[in-house]
């Protein structure tokens, strides 16, 4: 069976070992990104470059994004050069970053009109997991159109989940995002009182992880607030991004979280302190310095 054409939008951390395990399993993408260092290395692969999303999505069966927010998502995808201009009827679009789900629905209808497909297909796991095609996929949208892209998303994912219709995949990694960020940042104050009360952090994670508390994201915090290593490889400005994300969709679902809007607004202070690129587990260095 002849492979699908697949445009690859954004190259960085993950979107470029997912393009590389794309070629590594005879895949010949078409790709663009600002980044022309990453644009030659996937090209010196085999992959061709194009000088425009229309240009891209012409060309392509599968068009995928792997980018930043929902704003940079639209601005691709409505710009007089960008993939709506250009996308071929029976076409798939697959939005694997984390965006608003309202954005993805608006996207998609626009696209139906054109007799276009969408995917929400957010991911779990590293960028080293995408290299390997072992991420975890959360896809949405209509089930014939799923069906016709899995074969490709086996390719990049160990664990590939249908979630229903379009937006439920971005719905569902916000509110992991959610539950994720919270604890992070739950347990990074915890062990910054610690500091500041006088006691021992490494006795509080004994006591803490001795109990039902213990998961990966305490010791994540852990190693950070007692070690010193940062490890978790998940920003604060990514978190901060994500968080306000789904604050956003909790307003548009007619309700609200206190407690994203807590997370939210700790997350927005690191940022502003200057401390986006760091590790959401370094929020403990905010939360040891700060004042009533």
């Amino acid at each position: 069976m002849t492979k699908p054409v697949i445009g690859f939008i954004g190259l960085g951390l993950m979107g470029g070992n997912m393009v590389e395990c794309l070629q590594k399993n005879g895949f010949e993408p078409i790709v663009m990104d600002l980044n022309k260092d990453a644009v030659a290395t996937v090209v010196a692969r085999g992959a061709r470059e194009a000088k425009s999303a229309k240009e891209l999505a012409a060309a392509s069966d599968i068009v995928m994004l792997a980018l930043t927010t929902s704003a940079v998502v639209e601005k691709l995808v409505y710009a007089d050069e960008g993939i709506l201009a250009g996308i071929k009827e029976g076409a798939v679009l697959i939005d694997f970053g984390t965006s608003i789900p309202a954005s993805t629905r608006k996207i998609g209808a626009d696209l139906a009109k054109k007799g276009a497909g969408m995917i929400d297909a957010p991911l779990g796991r590293t960028p080293a997991h995408a290299k390997d095609g072992l991420l975890n996929i959360m896809a949405a949208g209509e089930e014939e159109t799923f069906n016709r892209v899995k074969p490709v998303l086996d390719v990049l994912g160990e664990n590939v989940f249908y979630l229903g219709a379009l937006g439920a995949g971005h719905t569902t990694k916000l509110i992991n995002n959610f539950m994720g960020m919270t604890t992070v940042c739950t347990m990074s104050q915890a062990f910054a009182v610690a500091d500041r009360a006088g006691v021992d952090r490494q006795q509080l994670f004994d006591i803490m992880s001795s109990g039902p508390s213990n998961s990966p994201f305490m010791q994540f915090c852990k190693n950070y607030a007692v070690d010193g290593v940062s490890d978790l490889g998940f920003s604060i400005a990514n978190a901060n991004k994500d968080l306000g994300y789904f604050v956003k969709m909790v307003e548009d679902l007619g309700t609200r979280s206190q407690i994203a809007e807590g997370t939210s607004s700790n997350l927005q202070a690191a940022f502003d302190a200057g401390m986006g690129a760091g590790n959401v587990p370094e929020i403990f260095d905010y939360f040891r310095k700060l004042e009533k």
